[in-house]
């Protein structure tokens, strides 16, 4: 683009002035709004929480007691960020060699309590193995802690559920939450188990829990009220 530059003048006419005022003329040059190159942007760079990924069905369920599925390699590097100091196992098949490795290099104290996944109508849940897995997580000692089987679904939903009956929450929304990880695999027999189930030879037992109530007596979890 150029500008022209016109001065001003002045002219005296019988007491008359003439003022002429200095005009800028641009003239455009059409080969300069020709479009400036692209510049390809660097490509972004991975940070590592990207890579953070939970294992199934993982959330929240009080402070310092966590629940999924079974965890694998891909699930490591989002399970150190948890600082746990112990993994409850409701599996009965054998640790994997890398997770078991993983384990061991996190200091993570390993409670296995095999139950086995039967289908229903042939579902047959020990009530002693819950009640001793349960008081492993009421040991706040082992917290943070994470409870698991092999999807997060029948046999967590199962202990998680009687751990509700000790926080005094009311059934509904102890199946409410059992059916949320269920979904469709929900099964009777498993919330007839949470129903039946005797939490006084546990009352005993410290809890240093989060749960809080609602209005009209309805306690609520963590995992709720983050929604909220």
């Amino acid at each position: 683009m150029k500008i022209d530059h016109n001065s001003t003048t002045s002219a005296t006419n019988g007491g008359d002035t003439t003022i002429c005022r200095t005009i800028e003329v641009a003239v455009f040059d059409r080969r300069d709004l020709s479009p400036p190159p692209v510049v390809a942007s660097p490509s972004p760079v991975v940070g590592d929480e990207l890579n953070l990924i939970p294992p199934l069905n993982f959330a929240m369920v009080d402070n310092g007691i966590f629940r999924s599925g079974f965890p694998d390699s891909a699930n490591f590097a989002f399970l150190q960020t948890l600082g746990l100091r112990s993994i409850i196992c409701l599996c009965p098949e054998p640790y994997p060699e890398a997770t078991t490795e993983f384990l061991k290099d996190g200091g993570i104290r390993l409670y296995q309590f095999g139950i086995e996944g039967y289908k229903e109508p042939f579902v047959n849940i020990p009530e002693d193995t819950i009640r001793e897995a349960l008081k492993v997580v009421l040991d706040a000692k082992n917290h943070p802690v994470l409870i698991h089987c092999k999807r997060g679904k029948h046999r967590t939903g199962c202990l998680v559920g009687c751990l509700r009956k000790l926080q005094k929450w009311c059934l509904s929304s102890i199946f409410d939450e059992y059916q949320r990880f269920a979904a469709a695999k929900a099964r009777v027999s498993d919330q007839r188990f949470m129903e039946l189930f005797d939490v006084s030879t546990l009352k005993h037992m410290p809890m240093s829990f989060s749960c809080s109530k609602r209005k009209g007596g309805e306690f609520l979890d963590p995992f709720l009220r983050q929604k909220e």
